[in-house]
C-alpha cells in the first residue's frame, strides 16, 4: 500500500483527509513539519506529499527519488521550488479556485473598513470618545479610483463586486491582452501609472521571483498620495519597510493586510502600534465551505495522480509515476 505524507497543517482534525485516502486505498502519514530537513526525513517512504506550509526544497526532491507528486493546500504554491520538482519529474498540483468569492469578499471588507475607519472608530469608543470625526476625515467611495494588480480569478471578482462601490475600476495585469479584460475595468499599462492613479490598491498577485517585493519604494514613490493598500494575495509581495516608510511619509493613508512576510505578526512589529493598519490572520480563503473545498481538492490530486498518473490541478508537469509496492 502506497503512502502519502501530511506535511503539516493547522485544522483541528484531518478526518476529511483520512476518509479520502482510505477510500484510494492509500496510508496516511502525519507530521508537523517546520523545516527542509524534517519533511525529508518524514516523506523517505512516501509516494506523494500534502503540505499547508511545509518547505518542499531542490534538497529534499534531490533527496526523494520515490517522490512523485506535491500537492498544496492553498492556490499558491511559493513554498515548493516549482522549477527542482519539474527538473526532477515530480507534479505539483494545487487548488487554484476554492475560495474564489471569499477573497475577494474579504479584499473588499478590508477597503472598506479603512476607507471608513471602522476599527478606528471603535477604538475611539472603546477609550471614551464618541464623535464621526473622532478619526478623522473620510472621502465617499463612489468618487474613488480602484487599483487591482493582478487580475486573475481573485481580481476579476475583486473588480466585479467593487464597480458599484468605486467610480472606477483599473487593473495592471501585464499577462493579459486586452480582450481578457472585463468591459468595466480599464487597462493600465504600467504599476506606476496604477498607482498614480488608484485611491485604493488591492493586491491579486501570486509571489514568485518577478513578484516578490513589487510593492515597494518604486511604487509608492509613483504613488498617489493617501493611498490604501490592501493585500490579500502573498506578504511577500509588499516590502514592509518600504510600506512603513511609506505610511510615515504619508503617502499611505492606510493598509489593510491579510498577509505578511513574516506570518504570525512578530509582537514587536510595527505594523502592530500603527493605527492606521488594519491586520488580519491569512483568513481571506476562509468560509466553511471553502475550506473543505480547498482540503478536498488538494487530497483529490494525489488520488487522482495515483489512479491516472496526472493530477485534477497540475501547476507543473512531472514525469513520475506510482510505483508499483
Amino acid at each position: 500500500m502506497s503512502q502519502v505524507l501530511f506535511a503539516d497543517h493547522d485544522f483541528p482534525d484531518i478526518d476529511l483527509e483520512r476518509a479520502l485516502f482510505a477510500s484510494a486505498g492509500l496510508r496516511l502519514k502525519v507530521a508537523q513539519c517546520g523545516s527542509a530537513a524534517e519533511v525529508t526525513d518524514a516523506a523517505r517512504d512516501c509516494a506523494a506529499i500534502l503540505l499547508q506550509y511545509a518547505p518542499v526544497t531542490a534538497a529534499v526532491v534531490e533527496a526523494l527519488p520515490d517522490l512523485g507528486i506535491v500537492s498544496r493546500i492553498g492556490a499558491g504554491f511559493d513554498t515548493v521550488d516549482a522549477n527542482a520538482c519539474e527538473a526532477h519529474g515530480v507534479w505539483v498540483a494545487n487548488s487554484p479556485d476554492y475560495g474564489v468569492g471569499e477573497v475577494a469578499t474579504h479584499a473588499l471588507a478590508l477597503a472598506l473598513a479603512s476607507l471608513r475607519n471602522v476599527v478606528r472608530y471603535h477604538d475611539d469608543i472603546r477609550a471614551g470618545r464618541w464623535h464621526y470625526l473622532s478619526s478623522g476625515p473620510l472621502s465617499r467611495p463612489s468618487e474613488l479610483t480602484l487599483g487591482i494588480v493582478g487580475l486573475g480569478r481573485i481580481g476579476k471578482r475583486m473588480a466585479h463586486v467593487s464597480r458599484d462601490v468605486v467610480k472606477r475600476v483599473v487593473a495592471y495585469d501585464p499577462y493579459l491582452i486586452d480582450g481578457d479584460f472585463p468591459a468595466y475595468v480599464e487597462r493600465a499599462h504600467s504599476l506606476e501609472a496604477l498607482a498614480g492613479e488608484s485611491d485604493i490598491v488591492s493586491l491579486h498577485t501570486p509571489l514568485d521571483a518577478t513578484t516578490r517585493g513589487l510593492i515597494g519604494a518604486a511604487f509608492f514613490a509613483a504613488a498617489k498620495h493617501g493611498l490604501t493598500l490592501v493585500n490579500t494575495s502573498r506578504g511577500g509581495v509588499v516590502d514592509t519597510a518600504d510600506l512603513l516608510a511609506a505610511l510615515d511619509a504619508g503617502i499611505l493613508r492606510g493598509a489593510a493586510l491579510d498577509v505578511l512576510a513574516e506570518e504570525p505578526v512578530p509582537r514587536d512589529s510595527p505594523l502592530l502600534a500603527d493605527p492606521r493598519v488594519i491586520l488580519t490572520p491569512h483568513a481571506a480563503f476562509y468560509s466553511i465551505e471553502a475550506e473543505v473545498e480547498l482540503r478536498r481538492k488538494a487530497a483529490q490530486n494525489i488520488v487522482t495522480w495515483c489512479r491516472t498518473g496526472r493530477p485534477d490541478y497540475p501547476v507543473v508537469r512531472g514525469t513520475r509515476k506510482l510505483q508499483a509496492t
